[in-house]
């Protein structure tokens, strides 16, 4: 007899070569199914029935894809226990279990049973046929790994074999018809053997009576209370200003110019503005002057990659790196010191490919100044509630919470995506439930809406893609920004956006009050060089140095020397690093007065004129 079965799960595993005992890290099945035919292809029996969920939530994104919610699981789902029983008595009458990804399924499973206390060994002990490995060479689909054949999805291998699809993919009961159907078309074929002595004539398929499928049964979502385009702000416009933005320092993944953000924020009269840029501080120094000069108050952040551990870096396809990106906006310098020293230290320590991580260790250690918030969906709880469940998500949601008590706060983005939206409504339960404030964002990648396809460009350049494969997750597919709308909007346009949502506006005006304006420039710390009393200044004393020694460098001081001279002078002089060429000149020249060997210069040093004069080098760069 044969066993053809199919689950729909509440996501993937992490690790896909994880032992099945490891139970964080296999999904929860949500809905199996399953067909029991004779080896003449009759059917013996079906079942199909939903898990009613104990201990776990449906996460959003698995719902997308097979239709079953929480709610409606908790309403029509049956105790796993039961189901798992009388699985196992038609187990107990097959020699052969048939799937598609069969393994995928087997591991589920198989985890489920230990998680009841139940027996694996048969299940993992009987005869298997996975219909997708059977019939790779059958389908002859291009695009395997090292330009092999792939593995065909099973609508590709159904319409290979029948000319045509099937309905309600991801609904366990259609699958697994769809997969019997091509079990017995491999049969016929003779891609796959009988697996007794009956004839290829004898053994029909005999089809079964399928219900409704899942997507015809999807719950119809709430709306998500604004649109991007149309309404207008209800009462008087409140202070906006953007905390979650990248500049052109998030590097090949963002074309804001520093200075042009801070042009663009002053002109859309807001009194601060934020960078926030993918795992480092490169634009800081410069975004922090320039918002001064401009009357701008900056405010200093950035988006860090927080991994379960930073110092791992060995991973497989199958268990791949785990990181999270993470905002943090400084409250004060001393906040800005310990962001500072967070993105070195991903540098230093936890340095992955192209992406320089940290830990939830780090982010505790280096925690005081700093303001955390939820970030973007593919930050930890946000990824959590769309891929996990609400439950881990909320767990997370009060770790952050614990560590930086007031400065956490939850960010509500609008880009106009429904992930983005089931988020939202998932965090504000959580805020009401904890006690944490809420501010609206609209994460900025580019300036200008007309910039969103140059902005495509430039992440097809980063990934090495064509920008004409379709944006997405998974096979043939890239990644790219799911519309136009990470521009830099304008008060008005966020006032409208977040109407229903007043209070996420006035924290904004709280965050933006918690943060202190401060410069990062410094003068250039060096010991105090002592010079004669007939000299007012370093500068003077150095010119008078240079001068003099250019009398004894060269037979004639001819314009040219001296148009160098004056020039290295002047750049000397505006960089302020008069006193480090005088501290260096006294050491060199006492060092040879000793007979302490010298060099005759080297690197950038040698080709300075000045350096020449004074008697640091022996090179003359002219």
């Amino acid at each position: 007899m044969y066993l053809i079965f199919d689950t729909e799960t509440t996501g993937v595993p992490h690790n896909k070569s994880a032992p099945i005992t490891d139970l964080e890290n296999w999904p929860r099945i949500v809905q199996i199914a399953w067909q029991l035919h004779d080896n003449k292809g009759a059917l013996l029996s079906q079942y199909n029935s939903i898990i009613k969920p104990e201990g776990f939530d449906i996460p959003f994104k698995a719902e997308q894809i097979h239709g079953i919610s929480t709610r409606r699981a908790t309403e029509e789902g049956r105790p796993l226990a039961e189901v798992l029983k009388v699985f196992k008595a038609d187990l107990d009458k097959t020699s052969v279990l048939i799937g598609h990804n069969i393994e995928f399924d087997i591991n589920i499973l198989g985890a489920e049973l230990i998680r009841q206390s139940m027996p694996t060994e048969q299940l993992l002990g009987v005869t298997k046929v996975d219909t997708g490995l059977a019939s790779i060479d059958f389908c002859q689909l291009a695009g395997g790994i090292g330009g092999k054949l792939k593995m065909p999805r099973l609508e590709e291998l159904h319409q290979k074999l029948f000319g045509k699809g099937f309905d309600d993919a991801h609904d366990a009961s259609y699958d697994v018809a769809a997969t019997a159907r091509a079990f017995f078309g491999l049969i016929s074929q003779r891609v796959v053997k009988p697996f007794d002595t009956t004839a290829l004539s004898d053994i029909e398929y005999e089809e079964p009576n399928l219900e409704a499928g899942n997507q015809s049964k999807r719950e119809r979502k709430k709306d998500a209370g604004y649109q991007l385009e149309k309404g207008t702000a209800i009462g008087a416009d409140k202070p906006f200003c953007h905390l979650h933005l990248h500049s052109q320092y998030s590097v090949l993944q963002a074309t804001a110019d520093v200075e042009e953000i801070v042009t663009k924020a002053k002109e859309s009269g807001m009194s601060a503005v934020a960078i926030t840029d993918l795992g480092n501080l490169f634009g800081a120094f410069k975004f922090v002057q320039e918002a001064f000069q401009q009357g701008i108050k900056p405010i200093v952040g950035a988006e860090l990659y927080v991994a379960e551990e930073r110092k791992k870096t060995k991973f497989t396809k199958d268990n791949p790196d785990k990181r999270y990106p993470q905002v943090f906006i400084a409250k004060n310098k001393e906040g800005y010191h310990n962001l500072a020293r967070l993105s070195s230290l991903g540098f230093m320590e936890g340095l992955y490919g192209i992406h320089p991580r940290i830990d939830k260790e780090l982010v505790q250690q280096f925690r005081k100044g700093l303001i955390a918030t939820t970030g973007n969906i593919y930050s930890e709880i946000p990824h959590l509630i769309l891929h996990v469940g609400e439950r881990q998500a909320e767990e997370a949601f009060i770790w952050w919470h614990k560590t930086f008590g007031k400065d956490f706060y939850a960010e509500l983005n609008r880009h106009g995506i429904p992930e983005e939206d089931h988020v939202n409504q998932t965090l504000l339960r959580f805020c009401e439930k904890h006690g944490v404030k809420y501010f609206a964002a609209n994460e900025v990648y580019y300036l200008d809406k007309e910039q969103a396809n140059a902005h495509d460009v430039l992440l097809c350049i980063k990934e090495g893609e064509f920008q004409s494969t379709p944006i997405g997750e998974g096979r043939g597919k890239r990644y790219g920004l799911p519309n136009s709308e990470y521009f830099f909007k304008s008060q008005e346009q966020m006032n409208v956006l977040f109407r229903d949502l007043p209070d996420a506006l006035d924290t904004i005006s709280e965050i933006v009050d918690k943060v202190e304006a401060y410069k990062l420039e410094r003068k250039v710390a060096l010991p105090k060089f002592d010079i004669p009393s007939n000299f007012k200044t370093e500068d003077d004393y150095l010119k008078h140095l240079t001068y003099e020694g250019a009398k004894r460098r060269y037979p004639t001081l001819t314009a040219e020397i001296k148009e160098r001279l004056d020039f290295e002078l002047e750049t000397i002089k505006k960089t302020g690093y008069p006193g480090y060429f005088l501290i260096v000149q006294d050491f060199t020249s006492k060092a040879r007065e000793m007979g302490v060997s010298v060099g005759p210069g080297r690197g950038s040093a040698a080709g300075s004129a000045v350096a020449y004069c004074i008697g640091i080098t022996n090179v003359d760069p002219i």
